[in-house]
């Protein structure tokens, strides 16, 4: 049985690029169907119908009919746009931080079913947009990221030799995928210290609610020590930089 031609799907758009004079093709994340990239027309035009809908970190539900090549956007309403978020510059980029990790960690058109990560980025959004802290958000998006996007580094036992991880300063490989252990970290390249408590916390990120991490307390100097390994964690696996977080760290030296 062939699809229908006209189909719905929740999303949250993670992307826009100008095409032609009046047009947008518009990239979205789905909790069904993954991330997919769709053609706005006439969605620059000041009469546009569309255009509210279609802003960047809006979550809505969007009717696509498909095409040849890409599908083509002909309806869409607002669910929310995450207003707060909106009027907070900070908060704004730390949201386009996140579009921009969930972009890179999908395959487009791969019609996925992965509501956990769409409820992640749903959830984590809605925090920002409660002006929760964006140091805690983005630390546990990305941890939570990794192990939807089948990356979970190991943090029980060493990520080497499989034996439990003393109470100590331990060492984080990106390319062991994980803690390692005294012994097995001096033969690993590029290694990064990981304290106890940094520890403690990646753990508890790991397996606990948004709600949860959110209520934690945690030192500027531990929020540098995790941000620090958790990117070179996600460079080494998707082998370039994430753009946005350059923007993230010009924000921090504004006075």
């Amino acid at each position: 049985m062939s699809n229908p031609r006209e189909y719905q799907t929740e999303a949250v758009i993670i992307r826009k690029t100008r095409l032609g004079e009046a047009d947008r093709i518009i990239t979205l994340y789905s909790p069904t169907l993954g991330k997919i990239q769709a053609v706005a027309k006439a969605v620059r035009k000041p009469k546009s119908k569309l255009s509210g809908h279609l802003e960047l970190l809006t979550h809505s539900e969007v009717t696509l009919a498909r095409g040849r090549n890409l599908d083509t956007v002909i309806g869409s309403q607002t669910i929310n746009t995450f207003l707060p978020l909106r009027k907070n510059l900070e908060a704004t980029s730390a949201g386009l931080y996140l579009a921009e990790l969930v972009s890179l960690f999908t395959a487009e058109a791969d019609r996925i079913d992965n509501r956990r990560l769409f409820n992640l980025f749903v959830s984590t959004l809605e925090q920002l947009s409660l002006n929760t802290g964006c140091e805690l958000c983005l630390r546990y998006f990305e941890i939570q990221l990794l192990s939807h996007a089948g990356y979970r580094p190991q943090l029980k036992v060493c990520a080497g030799c499989r034996k439990p991880l003393q109470p100590v300063t331990n060492t984080f490989s990106p390319g062991a995928g994980g803690v390692l252990c005294a012994g097995c970290a001096l033969h690993q390249a590029l290694p990064y210290s990981i304290s106890v408590n940094g520890l403690k916390v990646m753990r508890l990120f790991q397996d606990c609610d948004i709600n949860t991490a959110v209520r934690l307390k945690m030192t500027g100097e531990l929020n540098q020590e995790l941000e620090k390994l958790i990117r070179s964690y996600c460079q080494f696996i998707l082998e370039r930089e994430v753009r946005s977080a350059a923007w993230l760290d010009s924000l921090r030296l504004c006075p």
